[in-house]
């Protein structure tokens, strides 16, 4: 398995190619600078996870296709585990781990996300019709959504569209825990 800054950037690259797209162009449909892709590309630099949600949603794809390669094999029952990890040096409150990466015949992914203690993670908007579910699984977290954060406990959840700028932080002393569900518009 490739490291995460590599599957990124092989996961750029292939993108790129497969549209046809120039640096610029890229830029131009992500917000992303053409340096910083370029850096990403090269593998010189790692994105943050906001950074990354932006290119993301400028290539219309997944998220966790950036962070994992996905073979999916549907006649099988899939188990996974793994360890929630940090993405990038400066996200050092927040740590990510796709527990299903996307799912194309599903149009969703599945992240188990830790917010550490003063934690506040602000997201730029998904493309239109991009909805989450967020489901805490242990300790208490808020969500922002048109604007306002709204509180959640343990056991609690919330649905939104995500194309506004929405967030997610931790005020508490102790870790919280949450899955976060990303459903994508079919195609049409």
């Amino acid at each position: 398995m490739k490291d995460i800054n590599q599957q990124i950037s092989v996961t750029l690259k292939a993108l790129r190619q497969e549209r046809g797209w120039s640096l610029d162009k890229a830029a131009s449909e992500t917000g992303v600078s053409k340096a910083m892709l370029g850096q990403i590309e090269r593998g010189e630099s790692s994105p943050t996870i906001a950074t990354l949600w932006k290119i993301a949603s400028g290539f219309q794809t997944s998220f966790s296709s950036f962070i994992e390669e996905n073979e999916v094999d549907l006649t099988e029952p899939v188990r996974r585990a793994g360890q929630a990890q940090q993405l990038h040096p400066s996200d050092t409150k927040i740590r990510v781990m796709p527990l299903f990466p996307f799912d194309k015949e599903l149009s969703f992914e599945l992240f188990v996300i830790e917010l550490l203690p003063g934690c506040e993670h602000l997201s730029p908007p998904h493309k239109h019709g991009v909805i989450e579910h967020v489901v805490v699984l242990k300790g208490k977290m808020e969500v922002l959504v048109n604007g306002h954060w709204q509180a959640l406990d343990q056991g609690e959840g919330l649905r939104f569209n995500a194309n506004q700028p929405h967030g997610y932080r931790n005020t508490t002393t102790k870790i919280a825990c949450i899955h976060d569900i990303i459903h994508y518009p079919g195609k049409k």
